[in-house]
């Protein structure tokens, strides 16, 4: 994917602000405002549904004390102006959530100054890099939702930043607290020796293919599995992915991506002592809760490690694709992006 002209400039400047790879000043824990201080949230991107169902929960008469009293204050509505099922929403989702008290700014330059924490809802993962660095040259806690980046070397320059100026970043689906997951996790069946997963995959153009939908499932694969995934297969039609991985110690997990047919999410798990499915899908309550209390503690729920390599899971299924199905080893994928972000850096 072409980066474009102002993409550039954005990225120099923020990266340059922060002291990476740049002279400049580097915002540390001693700036004002560095530390979470408050409970005021603002929303970057409202272009994706997220950006609502959050709104209603925390800002709802019933919100109660689930959330610790945290609420969204202000937006920032764009968000891709290019994918037309992003940007058409834009403005029905602005009147939305104005409803409930959100004052609607210019600007991300406009909307750090008047919240605490932030989540990046903008659905187009492309301006996920761009636009965190500005929330991290702020120095504030960040949820960031799917996917993460739309490429394994903005999301590894994203991390390194972010680790360097010590503040915490989190990502994940909803899919990783599906309902049933978190027992078969605590070792209800023993120990998990497999996994395969399932849900909706639908494709956009401007995304590699998982990276848009088939992140969820995909998710939920790792949640399971844990990292250490070594290589990947994928067999790809018009309707349905199977992406097989192969972990380190030897496990299997698989991933089925529905294009149609009934669609939904779940998934089985095998381990020692049974085989039992997962699901199902019930919502993003689950996920507020995780975000809202790692906005509080600061403590990530999810390490950068396994993000990341769900990144290079789908980026090696997307070039398993393109070779006919050849199994494509993860070293690759990482030395591949691990170079491009360094180019990126510079």
């Amino acid at each position: 994917m072409r980066t474009s002209g102002r993409r550039e400039f954005v990225l120099s400047s923020a990266l340059c602000g922060i002291g990476i790879g740049l002279m400049g000043s580097v915002v540390n824990a001693s700036t004002p405002g560095f530390k979470n201080e408050g409970k005021r949230i603002g929303i970057i991107g409202l272009d994706t549904s997220h950006s609502i169902a959050f709104t209603k929960a925390l800002n709802g008469p019933d919100a109660g004390e689930t959330y610790l009293g945290y609420k969204i204050v202000a937006a920032y509505p764009f968000g891709s102006r290019e994918i037309v099922s992003s940007s058409e929403r834009i403005p029905g989702y602005t009147e939305e959530v104005k409803k409930y008290g959100v004052e609607i700014v210019n600007s991300i330059d406009d909307l750090l100054p008047e919240v605490d924490v932030v989540m990046l809802e903008t659905n187009d993962g492309r301006l996920h890099l761009e636009q965190a660095l500005q929330v991290i040259k702020a120095g504030k806690r960040m949820f960031i939702d799917k996917p993460v980046t739309a490429s394994l070397a903005d999301a590894i320059l994203l991390y390194e930043v972010a680790k360097k100026q010590d503040v915490p970043i989190f990502s994940s689906s909803s899919l990783r607290y599906i309902a049933g997951m978190d027992e078969l996790l605590s070792g209800k069946i023993g120990k998990i020796l497999g996994a395969e997963t399932y849900s909706p995959a639908k494709l956009e153009k401007t995304h590699p293919d998982l990276f848009w939908y088939g992140i969820h499932g995909v998710e939920a694969l790792f949640t399971a599995m844990g990292t250490g995934c070594k290589s990947v297969v994928r067999i790809s039609n018009a309707d349905t992915d199977l992406v097989v991985g192969s972990w380190n110690d030897g496990r299997i997990g698989t991933f089925r991506g529905i294009r149609k047919g009934k669609l939904d999410y779940g998934g089985t798990i095998f381990g020692e002592k049974g085989i039992q499915s997962f699901g199902n899908y019930s919502g993003y309550d689950s996920l507020l809760v995780q975000i809202i209390r790692f906005f509080d503690s600061g403590i990530v729920p999810v390490k950068p490690e396994e993000t990341l390599e769900i990144l290079a899971f789908m980026e090696a299924a997307d070039l398993s694709k393109a070779n006919n199905g050849t199994a494509v080893e993860l070293d690759f994928i990482w030395k591949k992006a691990h170079k491009t972000a360094s180019g990126q850096s510079k």
